[in-house]
């Protein structure tokens, strides 16, 4: 497994860069056999979201640490170093890129965006 990491450098640029999530096999849910589960992570809020097709914006950083899990439709967002990347149904996007220029995130296709959004902060 893997998410889509989006972060800022010391010049405050926008990156793109590829994480594996590391698993481990554990008893997560007895009486239930082990399964392969990730190292927990507080988090603070939890939100779904809906972007019209079409629908467009200006380039900003994100206004928290978060996590976004698509569940519909697809956008492409360009970091501030001009790395463009899908993110469609299934992705995961974490976001990272507080300061800085941030990042610009266009709805591609006739479907809306659905996602969902995890903030730690």
């Amino acid at each position: 497994m893997r998410y889509h990491h989006l972060y800022c450098d010391e010049a405050g640029v926008s990156h793109w860069r590829n994480v594996e999530i590391a698993l481990e096999e554990r008893v997560f849910a007895p009486p239930a056999a082990g399964i392969h589960v990730s190292e927990p992570e507080l988090v603070k809020a939890l939100m779904f979201l809906k972007l019209h097709a079409g629908w467009s914006e200006p380039a900003h950083p994100t206004p928290k640490r978060q996590t976004l899990v698509c569940l519909a439709g697809a956008v492409l967002v360009t970091a501030g170093d001009g790395e463009i990347r899908e993110i469609a149904k299934g992705d995961v996007w974490r976001m990272e890129d507080i300061g800085g220029e941030g990042h610009h995130t266009r709805v591609i296709g006739e479907a809306d965006f659905e996602a969902m959004v995890v903030q730690y902060d």
